[in-house]
């Protein structure tokens, strides 16, 4: 292998100035957590803003609900003081 003391220092030093391949996989692993997490963030962010429309959405549906309903309250009063009206005139 090596001929010499020199040689085998510098095979040595080498050796270490490596990277083992465990650490690339777990470089490329940290990496992969990363994208995901951060297309995680994408998603949670994007649901949240849906959900915020969709409780803006509600809200003005409510309150249109509670105006009809009133207005439906009025009509019925009115409707019901003609019918009164007109079985007291009969």
């Amino acid at each position: 292998m090596c001929s010499s003391a020199t040689e085998w220092i510098d095979h040595v030093h080498y050796s270490f100035q490596q990277k083992p391949k465990r650490t690339r996989v777990r470089v490329l692993k940290l990496l992969r957590r990363k994208r995901r997490e951060e297309e995680m963030e994408v998603r949670n962010l994007k649901m949240y803003m849906e959900n915020i429309s969709i409780l803006e959405e509600n809200e003005k549906l409510r309150k249109q609900a509670t105006l009809l309903h009133q207005e439906n309250l009025a009509l019925m009063s009115e409707f019901q003081k003609r019918f009164s009206n007109s079985d007291i005139n009969n």
